[in-house]
């Protein structure tokens, strides 16, 4: 059986290619905020005041939920050749990472955001994540003798990122079309609509695409329900 291995692809506007990692993490963690406060004390006739008083906590009122956080601590390790490449240099897998946190010159300019897969998720599970890098850290563990590190642990945290309209096209079952903007692919609207890109042929088949790599901006393409 074919080991499945994270994977992070960037969304477009951006131009920067998937990312597939050397080795899978071994644990992964995901946190969410949600806020919850004490409704402020009034003077009016000291009833809130009171009523605060006669209780053995305060009353609290929903404040609203925080984004979610992705944490994945990747492994790189280039000691060895990697599926027949030689790489003397950590750095040439790690930078890929490092890309993720710089601008990139598309409308409004900023880092990309990515969604994030590993192994077939249940609807609504951890994977795929989208999100954009919050936080990284390098650490580099082992040095050539020339002083190029070769091997590194990195700390990369992701903040999700909601888009409205991804949103809306998951949870409104009137939505069964998709107009199609320049930069889309089969895969990534799969992922959009049905949280699995490799579903991208149920798309395919259903519009009777001869070309499924060539979209067409402006196109409207007909989305199964599944």
């Amino acid at each position: 059986m074919t080991l499945e291995k994270l994977r992070i692809v960037p969304q477009p506007p951006s131009r920067l290619a998937e990312i597939e990692v050397l080795f899978n993490p071994t644990a992964y963690s995901i946190s969410k905020s949600v806020t919850w406060s004490p409704p402020e004390n009034t003077n009016q006739q000291g009833n809130q005041s009171q009523t605060q008083r006669a209780l053995n906590a305060p009353i609290l009122t929903f404040g609203g939920g925080d984004s979610r956080q992705l944490t994945l601590e990747l492994f790189f390790d280039v000691t060895e050749p990697m599926n027949g490449r030689v790489i003397d240099d950590v750095r040439q897998e790690t930078n890929k990472i490092v890309a993720l946190t710089r601008i990139e010159r598309v409308e409004p300019p900023r880092p990309p955001t990515c969604l994030i897969f590993w192994g077939n998720s249940p609807p609504n599970s951890d994977f795929p994540f989208r999100g954009v890098v919050s936080s990284l850290t390098q650490n580099f563990t082992l040095f050539k003798s020339n002083g190029k590190p070769v091997r590194a642990n990195l700390a990369v945290s992701f903040t999700e990122f909601l888009d409205p309209d991804a949103d809306k096209r998951q949870t409104d079952p009137e939505l069964t079309t998709r107009i199609v903007k320049a930069g889309d692919t089969l895969s990534g609207i799969a992922a959009e609509v049905y949280r699995d890109p490799k579903r991208w042929r149920i798309i395919a088949e259903e519009n009777r695409l001869d070309d499924p790599r060539h979209l067409q901006p402006g196109q409207r393409l007909t989305i199964p329900k599944l």
